[in-house]
């Protein structure tokens, strides 16, 4: 059998993964700091929360290549929460933000051409890519006082096969909104080369308490730029089990753009029924998770400010948002084996270069872990650092 060479990966366990599975297997404890699924982590669900798939009007297969009308005009209704105005026709449904861009890939995108992301960022759209025959290209996001795009490195890294950018408002890992200066200059970008802007807003709604930045949506448009906005209940509801995201598009050409995105969305008609007659009710109630988790991601903020605050080898970078944080560490070793000694005490890390840092002097962290969890598991990380990061 002869294989597309773009699933030709290496699908060897790491052996990062290979002794996380060992220690799990062995019965062995582990303080889990990468936990990013709400459905494992100790929040309270409504009772009757799946009730809303019970609606008998999910028996009647009417399949709507952009999704059912009542659910679109649920997520009209949480970006009119968010101060933008969009109407149900430039909303097409999909299962997850991850089919959501292989759609936009797709509308955008030549094989071969490029898509261009910035660093830090997350590793799944190397995979996307790949599937959709697109190269990924990188731009810099740099810390200074704060995390920052760099223009002039993302004016470099466009080529005339770049077709888009794609950003993440708060970023995943770094949790840095996208300041309105950064908006300007990407819209400058686009407008220059004739590109298209992807935002992915997953964690739009968990602005950390203190946060300076203001959390709009790009679903509110950018002057003479096409935007398209991806989002859904992974993250909005907590409900990543429950597969419903979507594209909201704005911005030049938006008319043709979304009827080819419905002529795609239509040869797949991946949506099911009986999520879509539940969508509303389930925005409707994400408010009921949203405060679990940003009191949780608040509180274990805090408490990793106090604990750092007595191990001054580890600084916390700035956060605005989202659920995770980035350790910057001394570079003494890889972060590999630092993560590896660390998994022998009992708490697993995120090393920085799975997410684009650079191999050595970073750590990412989950706040989502339930609080004596997170705070037993960063006493043993900031003593192992304590005592290893002075050898």
């Amino acid at each position: 059998m002869r294989f597309a060479q773009r699933s030709n990966w290496n699908i060897e366990e790491t052996e990062l993964a290979r002794a996380h599975r060992e220690r799990l297997n062995a019965g062995l404890t582990v303080a889990d700091l990468t936990a990013s699924n709400p459905t494992r982590c100790g929040f309270t669900y409504a009772p009757d929360l799946l009730d809303a798939l019970s609606n008998p009007c999910a028996l009647d297969y009417d399949p709507h290549p952009r999704g059912l009308l009542s659910a679109r005009q649920a997520v009209c209704e949480y970006y009119a929460s968010h101060g933008a105005v969009v109407a149900p026709e430039q909303v097409i449904l999909t299962t997850s933000t991850s089919e959501a861009y292989s759609y936009l890939f797709r509308l955008l995108c030549d094989p071969g051409t490029e898509i261009l992301a910035p660093q830090p960022g997350y590793p799944l759209f190397d995979f996307l890519a790949t599937l959709d025959d697109v190269r990924l290209s990188s731009a810099p996001l740099i810390y200074d006082h704060g995390w920052q795009m760099d223009p002039e490195g993302f004016r470099r890294a466009i080529t005339s096969d770049t077709r888009a950018i794609v950003l993440v408002h708060p970023n995943n890992p770094s949790g840095h909104f996208t300041r309105p200066w950064e908006a300007r200059e990407l819209a400058r970008l686009c407008r220059e080369h004739d590109l298209s802007l992807i935002v992915d807003e997953v964690f739009l709604d968990y602005a950390l308490s203190g946060s300076a930045a203001s959390p709009g949506s790009f679903a509110a448009g950018l002057e003479d730029v096409p935007v398209f906005v991806v989002s859904g209940l992974s993250k909005i509801c907590g409900l990543p089990q429950m597969k419903a995201a979507w594209i909201v598009a704005t911005g030049p050409q938006r008319t043709a753009a979304l009827d080819r995105l419905e002529i795609i969305a239509d040869t797949f008609l991946s949506m099911n029924a009986p999520v879509q007659h539940a969508l509303p009710a389930w925005l409707g109630r994400r408010g009921e998770i949203q405060r679990q988790i940003l009191a949780r991601a608040t509180h274990n903020l805090a408490e990793l400010d106090r604990q750092l605050a007595a191990e001054p080898v580890v600084r916390r970078l700035s956060v605005d948002g989202g659920w995770y944080a980035v350790l910057r560490i001394a570079a003494v070793q890889p972060d590999e084996v630092t993560v590896r000694e660390v998994l022998e005490r009992g708490v697993w890390v995120h090393p920085g270069y799975f997410f684009g840092l650079p191999a050595s002097g970073w750590l990412v962290i989950s706040l989502l872990a339930p609080e004596p969890v997170f705070r037993n598991g960063m006493i043993t990380l900031l003593d192992y650092l304590g005592t290893n990061q002075r050898r």
